[in-house]
């Protein structure tokens, strides 16, 4: 597996890292917790050193099974959780005042047994507690060290700006992928200004550009893509058109459409680092392969056209959740 800098002064990490929310939460019943524990060591295995998790993830329970999956190689791998919502449940509010960020980075630090937070990511961006004293904050545990980088997620770009004057980010994570590339048109352009790295979660957009998914696929009744828009069905059967053209290119290829999607993640910008997540081995041996080659001009070329051809349908959250995104 290839390295790559999360920014100009971020933590090495490998060019793939592994999401590993779902393995908890998400999308239906989580995995049994040995299976998941085997899930991340055979990542680990395959050259992965970056893995991501949260205290929402269950709430607690990732950070439980990413912290045993881990402990037998932590000084081998950067571990990034997050901080952002009330007693870590995302469905009671956001809360990123001090002493609640304290108060996770204490818990986390003994869930994911270790005693420092590689990256310590503000999940959404809290409208009732000034980015300044956030990054404070986060400034404050990296000097006490118990963190040693400051990330944001899907924050907007004046937050970002504010937060790294006080803290430098190492990272922002926001969603990013071949149905999804609205941070194209300012978050990517102000990320390379100030040196910040990018980690593109849903970078397979939820599952939908490996192949898998249609029109008559039926989710469990705990997935949260029953709540997106671009997952209603009459969605799905509109975007299938886009998946069948990328698999076109990827078969010519070799490839399979996930490989595609990764390898035109990464071909982006060398400061990309997508995080695939999967609760299936082969999957994880397949999306791990999209490392491994790279994408011509001609190839890039065309798959832009096919993109711009075939407009995505449907939102890519229910309401309340955009509001809590681009803040």
């Amino acid at each position: 597996m290839k390295t790559r800098q999360l920014g100009r002064n971020g933590p090495l990490v490998s060019a793939l890292g592994l999401g590993c929310m779902g393995l908890s939460y998400g999308y239906g019943p989580a995995t049994d917790t040995q299976d998941a524990v085997r899930l991340i060591r055979a990542a680990f295995d395959k050259g992965v050193t970056f893995f991501d998790t949260a205290e929402a993830y269950g709430p607690f329970i990732n950070e439980i099974v990413v912290g045993e999956a881990l402990e037998p190689v932590r000084d081998q791998v950067v571990i990034a959780t997050k901080f952002g919502f009330r007693d870590g449940d995302v469905n009671r509010g956001l809360d990123s005042r001090p002493q609640r960020i304290r108060q996770v980075a204490d818990e986390a630090l003994k869930r994911l047994r270790t005693d420092c937070i590689d990256l310590f990511y503000q999940h959404r961006v809290d409208p009732q507690v000034p980015v300044e004293d956030v990054a404070g904050t986060v400034k404050d545990l990296i000097n006490e060290g118990k963190v040693k980088f400051f990330g944001m997620s899907e924050a907007g770009a004046d937050s970002i700006r504010r937060a790294h004057a006080v803290q430098p980010v190492a990272a922002l994570q926001s969603e990013y992928s071949l149905w999804w590339r609205e941070p194209e048109k300012d978050i990517l352009p102000l990320l390379e200004e100030l040196g910040i790295g990018f980690v593109p979660f849903s970078p397979l957009g939820k599952g939908f550009l490996t192949g898998a998914i249609d029109d008559k696929t039926a989710f469990d009744a705990t997935d949260f893509r029953n709540t997106v828009p671009r997952f209603a069905a009459e969605a799905r059967q509109a975007n299938r058109a886009l998946v069948e053209v990328l698999a076109g290119i990827a078969a010519r290829l070799g490839a399979t459409p996930a490989q595609l999607a990764l390898g035109w993640l990464l071909a982006r910008k060398p400061w990309i680092v997508p995080i695939p997540g999967t609760t299936r081995l082969h999957r994880l041996e397949e999306n791990f392969r999209a490392a491994q080659f790279e994408l011509s001009p001609g190839v890039l070329g065309e798959i832009e056209a096919a993109v711009a051809a075939i407009p995505v349908q449907g939102d890519r959250y229910s309401s309340d959740r955009q509001k809590l995104v681009n803040r």
